[in-house]
């Protein structure tokens, strides 16, 4: 499964980074692909392009904070909403609320 993920905290420094290489490094452990978008003090980094966005299979939402130009997801259809640190903490949690 092809999963796009962006993760924001209020701050946006250590926990937006550390849930960003939970979600990479336990999706490819399960099998998937995983592009992280972070948002934060050094504003949209790894942004999402909208050719990443069109063969996407589903999208994570790992935000303690508005996500900016959220609107781009509008047609993928599996979306999970979770705080930063249930995907810091318990990865393997948020790919099981997508059915991966």
């Amino acid at each position: 499964m092809k999963i796009l993920a962006i993760t924001a905290c209020p701050t946006g420094i250590a926990h937006t980074y550390m849930a960003a290489e939970q979600l990479e490094r336990v999706g490819q452990q399960l099998g998937h692909t995983v592009k992280v978008e972070t948002q934060g003090a050094m504003g949209i980094e790894n942004r999402l392009t909208e050719a990443d966005v069109a063969g996407a299979d589903a999208l994570i939402l790992a935000a303690d904070v508005a996500i900016e130009g959220r609107d781009r997801f509008a047609g993928i259809a599996k979306v999970v909403e979770v705080p930063v640190q249930l995907a810091i903490r318990h990865p393997a949690d948020v790919f099981a609320r997508l059915g991966a």
